[in-house]
């Protein structure tokens, strides 16, 4: 009931809105609109219980960058953390939101929403996207707004790679005799830049679970996902220069066995948007602070002409070695996935936590960025919510036209990676 009057003015927007049955639902379905179209998700949000509710799906977008703006109601501004047992009331609830956001603001004045707003985008087209919290008191929605007399979207370039510091890694790479490549979620947006890099180094690249996709499919430079993986991480060992770009280098992309094993011996090189990301989970010998895309493109640039490293037949040595849709874990799921690959080529898959979701996540090829989501990695219930946004609202149509969508779920937990003892694919 409180965020009543936020939809006086939806009729007469442009803006599709859609009810959701549950507020976690609202925020994976937010989730599922960023990744398949690159544009923000927006909720609106009742106050108390519905800001704990979407407090999971928000976490899981902080995890994975995703751009999401939640607007929420909360108490009046006379009874903000006053405790007083009012309808729906929480401590602060801007404090709760805090840490699953990029920044949580309470409006306190109406003249402000625009600069609130502008705020907003910034985060999500010039750094490390996530969910932006603007939560109104509920006595200042029927409050007069005077317009702006001037209103232009702000659009803040994002930071460039500075150029010696470009010019210095082309020349590590250049002479690297085992260079390899680390692509992330930061890259999803410029996959032609990330592919036309690899293809100049000659590189084998891992690609992270946020990134399946990034280089096509069936990519004879790509590892897949599988950073974890004994064939991999020797590899990822005796390479002596390697290059990450876009990644936390955490360890529910390169530890998903949890023993600590993924180790790199040569001269790393880091590029983030986030400069705080650089100093985390791996040391960088050079740590380069910038936009992914602006960084790809201009490393892209020192190697017009493609060197020659023997990349493909070192990537392909290694998955030879995993031997992954031979593997009994695995060989269950490979009928399944590769059916789907030849009748619904374009398909986006959504999975949970499950086997069924898990096993593909090592061997099966995605056409491009956005087109799987097996499974999120932070906070897990989001395939029901994500299958649910695609099919009802998502720009890219499902089995109502050219695209499908395909879900896949079953009760086994991972590492066991039994057969999948149900699984759901609809088209």
């Amino acid at each position: 009931m409180h965020t009543v009057e936020l939809y006086r003015g939806l009729h007469d927007s442009g803006l599709r809105h859609i009810t959701p049955r549950h507020e976690q639902g609202a925020g994976f379905m937010a989730d599922g609109y960023a990744r398949a179209t690159g544009k923000p998700g927006v909720c609106f949000i009742i106050t108390g219980p519905g800001m704990t509710n979407i407090a999971t799906a928000m976490g899981q977008a902080l995890a994975d960058s995703v751009p999401m703006l939640v607007i929420s109601s909360v108490n009046r501004r006379d009874t903000l953390g006053r405790g007083q047992g009012r309808l729906h009331e929480l401590p602060s609830q801007q404090q709760l939101l805090a840490g699953v956001s990029r920044f949580s603001h309470t409006l306190l004045d109406p003249e402000g929403l625009p600069e609130a707003l502008a705020r907003a985008f910034a985060v999500f087209e010039s750094r490390r996207p996530g969910p932006v919290h603007i939560e109104i008191p509920i006595d200042l929605f029927a409050a007069p707004v005077t317009p702006p007399a001037r209103w232009q979207r702000l659009r803040p370039t994002p930071p460039a790679p500075d150029a010696a510091a470009i010019e210095e890694a082309a020349t590590w790479l250049r002479t690297a005799e085992r260079p390899l490549v680390l692509l992330g979620g930061g890259c999803v947006d410029v996959p032609d830049a990330a592919r036309r890099l690899v293809e100049g180094l000659d590189a084998p690249a891992v690609t992270t679970i946020n990134a399946k996709g990034l280089l096509g499919r069936d990519h004879p430079l790509d590892l897949g996902a599988n950073a974890s993986l004994p064939a991999v991480r020797r590899l990822a060992y005796e390479a002596d220069v390697i290059l990450a770009v876009g990644t936390e280098l955490g360890e529910t992309d390169y530890d998903v066995v949890f023993d600590g094993g993924f180790a790199l011996s040569g001269r790393l090189i880091r590029i983030d948007i986030d400069p705080e990301q650089l100093a985390r989970n791996q040391h960088a010998a050079m740590a380069i602070c910038a936009d992914a895309g602006l960084a790809l493109e201009a490393l892209a640039r020192h190697f017009p002409e493609h060197l020659a490293r023997r990349g493909a037949e070192r990537t392909r040595a290694a998955l030879d070695a995993l031997g992954l849709t031979k593997d009994p874990a695995f060989a269950d799921y490979v009928p399944l996935f590769a059916t789907l690959a030849e009748v619904l080529p374009e398909a986006i898959l959504v999975g949970d936590s499950c086997a069924t979701t898990y096993a593909p996540i090592t061997w099966s090829p995605s056409p491009r960025p956005g087109a799987s989501s097996m499974p999120p990695p932070a906070t897990a219930p989001s395939a029901t919510a994500c299958r649910r946004q695609w099919e009802r609202s998502s720009p890219v149509p499902t089995c109502r036209s050219s695209r499908w969508s395909a879900t896949a779920a079953s009760c086994s937990p991972f590492p066991s990676w039994p057969a999948p003892s149900r699984s759901d694919c609809r088209w």
